[in-house]
């Protein structure tokens, strides 16, 4: 008999120690896992989290610090060995997997009204797996064209706008129009080129990923999908207005060659606009242009930035209200501020600091209205189809090693075969 109430007092012990649960004293605790990585990001992360602990003593929030580099493993991981943290920072790209294998809560009767309407509808299609939302988007960055200003003066082109930008044809042409002796028009860093190619397709009326009535996703790599990998391949291989060394690359490893001279523009998120003023030479002279557009207009694919509750976590309801504190519009964004990206949610969106011209703010915000969810958003398998299929094909195809047609053959048939089994 004293053996087992031992066991017992010895459980109890654990379930107070153990993170996400509640302790002895009666204060919950909970654990968000963080991605964000530049200081200023961290900051204001730590200080929301300060800030939240400070008026709510019966539950208290641990920061916990990630990496954007290894988190889909990690969290598998913690998922299977039921240590994950209980509010979990990620993209929504990568939220599939983990929504449809149980391992997320579902949000949907847990988020205030207030959440809901103000992130708009296309932004909340990029968590929402089923019938259930798995995550809240709360932070999204377009692609888009940072151009050596003088440069483009000098050369007499004509300057996009957000209402009037270039269309593809237009934009090769001007490339080539800015090459020449040792220098590019573009720089292309694809490292990771299949995030890049995809997204920037729905511009050309792309789509990839096709779901049929039975639910099942196949891809069909048709003429609007070829639109911005060919355009990427004749200006390397043809026109020779895209540098062939940055094909490789990151889009850091790009800024020095940018600055020095050597490129003319480089197609970049829209946070790396942080990494070029704390780098740029001064008085280099840069700015924010529109990504080109085609018969989408400017639409671009998207992969928010995302929140979501484990669904082991035993204080759902309280997880969800650090949320909403973290979400409200001036917390948003800090947030927002402190990435150099763009708040999903309207009222953060309509604030004058993310709206002034200073360093591009008022060409992202432009271009907000336009994003859509990534075409891989809901499709089960897309990261192994990525890594395995799309990946390699694209970069030989980038590189001049295969032509259009093994770049089809190889995104249909290889790819049809590896998502099939995740579709039995």
């Amino acid at each position: 008999m004293r053996a087992r109430l031992l066991a017992v007092v010895l459980l109890l012990l654990l379930a107070g120690c153990s993170s996400g649960g509640t302790r002895d004293d009666g204060r919950i605790t909970l654990r968000f896992q963080s991605l964000a990585w530049q200081e200023e990001s961290v900051e204001a992360s730590k200080a929301l989290v300060k800030e939240w602990n400070a008026t709510h003593p019966d539950v208290r929030v641990e920061y916990v610090q990630g990496s954007w580099d290894s988190v889909h493993d990690q969290l598998l991981t913690a998922f299977e060995g039921g240590e994950a943290p209980d509010i979990i920072h990620d993209a929504s790209d990568d939220l599939a997997d983990f929504a449809y294998g149980g391992y997320l809560a579902d949000l949907t009767d847990l988020l205030p009204a207030r959440l809901k309407s103000d992130i708009p509808r296309r932004s909340w299609e990029t968590t929402t797996f089923g019938d259930g939302v798995y995550g809240v988007p709360f932070l999204q960055e377009p692609r888009v064209l940072i151009a050596n200003a003088k440069w483009l003066r000098r050369s007499g082109v004509r300057i996009p706008t957000p209402e009037k930008p270039w269309s593809w044809a237009e934009f090769r042409r001007i490339t080539e129009r800015l090459s020449g002796q040792g220098k590019y028009g573009i720089a292309w860093p694809l490292k990771e080129p299949v995030s890049a190619t995809l997204n920037l397709s729905l511009s050309a009326g792309g789509q990839l990923f096709h779901r049929g009535a039975d639910g099942k996703v196949t891809v069909r790599f048709g003429t609007a999908d070829q639109v911005v990998p060919r355009t990427v391949h004749e200006q390397v291989g043809t026109d020779r207005s895209a540098s062939p060394t940055t094909l490789g690359s990151g889009g850091s490893d790009t800024l020095p060659g940018f600055f020095g001279g050597r490129y003319a523009m480089v197609p970049l998120g829209f946070s790396y606009r942080q990494q070029i003023v704390q780098q740029a030479p001064k008085g280099f002279d840069w700015q924010v242009l529109p990504a080109p557009a085609g018969a989408g207009g400017l639409t671009q694919g998207v992969s928010p930035q995302t929140l979501s509750v484990a669904e082991d976590c035993p204080h759902k309801k309280e997880a969800a209200a650090f949320i909403d504190f973290l979400l409200r519009p001036p917390n948003m964004v800090r947030l927002a501020l402190g990435d150099w990206m763009l708040p999903t949610g309207t009222q953060a969106l309509a604030d004058p600091a993310l709206r002034t011209a200073e360093h591009g703010w008022a060409t992202g915000t432009a271009l907000a209205g336009h994003l859509r969810p990534a075409p891989a958003q809901t499709v089960r398998g897309y990261p192994e189809w990525k890594d395995k299929v799309a990946t390699p094909a694209l970069q030989e195809y980038y590189s001049g090693a295969i032509g259009l047609g093994a770049l089809r053959e190889r995104l249909e048939e290889d790819g049809n075969l590896v998502l099939a089994r995740y579709q039995r």
